[in-house]
């Protein structure tokens, strides 16, 4: 049996990122001070993520920045993906509405330690800075006729700004895989 690369068991720390933002700044975890961290694994080019994007903007623009801090990381490799381009990321925020910060792994190396496999794909901290969710925003995909609602990932920031735990089980990430360079693809 062959183990799965991109689980992350419940309860593993956030890996510490340091990465340059689609507007010219950093985005440190270590300067982030909020109860609740959600890192959003994005791109511009994925239909998934087209999908979820506006909910996405309008979901982080319900919470206030002291309680829950929304970072979206665009891993993918640009040099196969060109519209994952900051400039077309740009473009993708003003869109979608996206306020919070939104950063690039050019390296991969944050992808990597989070064992991110897909866009989007959503990791939701507690104060501690451990894993409480890891999946979907909700159960719709641009292929199936369920609605778009965020639903799955409100519920896991809203327990876990309560201090409760998110039960399982978690609706799994679905989307477009990460655009590894070569020889970066997790093993």
């Amino acid at each position: 049996m062959t183990a799965d690369p991109n689980h992350v068991a419940i309860g593993t720390p956030a890996p510490a990122f340091d990465l340059p933002t689609i507007e010219g700044g950093q985005v440190r975890s270590d300067d982030i001070a909020a109860d609740v961290l959600v890192v959003a694994f994005l791109c511009n080019h994925c239909p998934y993520v087209k999908h979820v994007e506006t909910t996405l903007g309008q979901l982080a623009g319900t919470y206030g920045a002291d309680d829950v801090a929304f970072v979206g990381i665009c891993s993918n490799d640009v040099t196969t993906h060109p519209d994952d381009g900051a400039e077309h990321l740009r473009g993708q925020a003003a869109r979608a509405g996206w306020t919070f910060p939104y950063a690039i792994d050019e390296s991969q190396d944050v992808a990597s330690a989070y064992h991110a496999a897909c866009t989007p794909d959503f990791f939701v901290f507690g104060r501690d800075r451990r894993l409480v969710y890891r999946g979907a925003m909700d159960e719709s995909s641009p292929r199936n006729e369920r609605p778009l609602t965020g639903d799955e990932l409100r519920r896991a920031i809203d327990l876990t700004l309560a201090g409760e735990p998110v039960p399982d089980p978690h609706i799994p990430p679905l989307g477009c895989s990460i655009n590894w360079k070569p020889g970066n693809a997790p093993t």
